[in-house]
């Protein structure tokens, strides 16, 4: 049998294989445990494999392109469509390879170990942020019980559970001031492995010629710049700077119909940590252009002017995302002047 292209199904031991010849003829149907896999590949003639974009696609991905098969991810959304009658992994790996034959269809790039790694650093701290946040809503609703109310800004949370050491005569339960005590030292080693992370993605950022060339733009940093750049596996994937922004989910959601154009609020798909990185980074930069007389900060300003703070954030996320595209598509550095001119 000769095997043009394979769809397989990803999991944690069970592994379920979908092979079709050049006329699109199912030539092979194979479940593998996970130990068997690469061994399964390692036989087989150079072919097509096909797989979701799932939790060790990536490490797939790399151990299939070592052994010399052309290897494509396809986000699951993608690959629904084409699910036949109930769902169970027989017909996942048929839907898979029925959906990476498709002469339109959009692929997710390969990520290298190192954008991994990166990622991790970006995605624990991202967790540790998420802790912090719950850790202090609970001490202010805990707070909120005794009639002790705690105005917004983590910073005041802070002061008010240290007055609450320095302050014994205050009217709250021994066992409550003990608790709060105990939280306060929680808060303080979040407050510690964050910085510790921050500065894990300052080395990063040091060390990476590109994201210092990325770090040049208003509104992105060296948290959004690692970010990208983690983010961005194969940058030929996308044929421009709109192509990188849609990905992004920064464009408008379309639902046209009948020759009626009908644009709503952002479509939001993509990577919803990088598009909250971009638009909180234009809100920041946005923040300083008002006394600024260049030319980008001239064209923000009249577009404030006339346009709701949201829609200016967005719209300034979006520039950036396409000139980070430029930025990681070739050798140039920042210029503010050319990036207004193209607006």
């Amino acid at each position: 049998m000769q095997i043009a292209r394979i769809g397989l199904d990803l999991a944690k031991y069970v592994f379920e294989i979908h092979g079709v010849d050049a006329h699109g003829t199912t030539v092979l149907r194979k479940t593998l445990r996970r130990h068997a896999v690469s061994t399964f590949f390692a036989n087989l003639p150079p072919c097509l494999v096909g797989m979701e974009a799932s939790n060790g696609a990536h490490f797939w991905a790399k151990t299939l392109l070592d052994l010399g098969h052309d290897v494509r991810l396809i986000s699951p959304q993608f690959v629904t469509p084409y699910v036949k009658s109930n769902k169970n992994d027989r017909n996942d790996a048929e839907a898979i390879c029925e959906a990476v034959g498709r002469p339109n269809m959009r692929f997710v790039p390969v990520k290298s170990a190192e954008q991994l790694a990166v990622q991790a650093v970006h995605r624990i701290r991202t967790r540790l942020v998420a802790d912090r946040v719950r850790l202090v809503n609970q001490v202010r609703g805990l707070l909120g019980e005794h009639g002790i109310v705690v105005a917004k800004d983590i910073g005041n949370l802070r002061r008010a559970l240290a007055g609450l050491g320095d302050n014994e005569d205050r009217a709250l339960n021994p066992m409550v001031r003990a608790l709060m005590g105990e939280l306060r030292e929680e808060l303080t080693e979040l407050d510690a492995r964050i910085v510790g992370y921050d500065r894990k993605i300052r080395e990063l950022y040091r060390n990476s010629e590109i994201c210092q060339r990325l770090g040049k733009v208003e509104g992105i940093g060296p948290v959004t710049a690692t970010a990208l750049v983690a983010a961005v596996g194969d940058r030929s994937s996308f044929k421009n700077g709109r192509q990188f922004a849609a990905w992004l989910g920064l464009v408008p959601k379309q639902r046209s119909s009948g020759g009626r154009a009908r644009l709503f609020g952002i479509s939001k798909r993509g990577d919803r940590y990088l598009r909250t990185l971009l638009i909180h980074g234009a809100r920041a930069a946005l923040g300083r252009v008002r006394d600024k007389q260049d030319p980008r900060s001239l064209w923000l300003g009249k577009m404030q002017l006339r346009r709701h703070p949201n829609v200016v954030a967005v719209a300034l996320a979006n520039k950036n995302a396409r000139i980070a595209w430029s930025l990681l598509t070739s050798d140039n550095v920042y210029d503010a002047s050319l990036s207004v001119g193209a607006a």
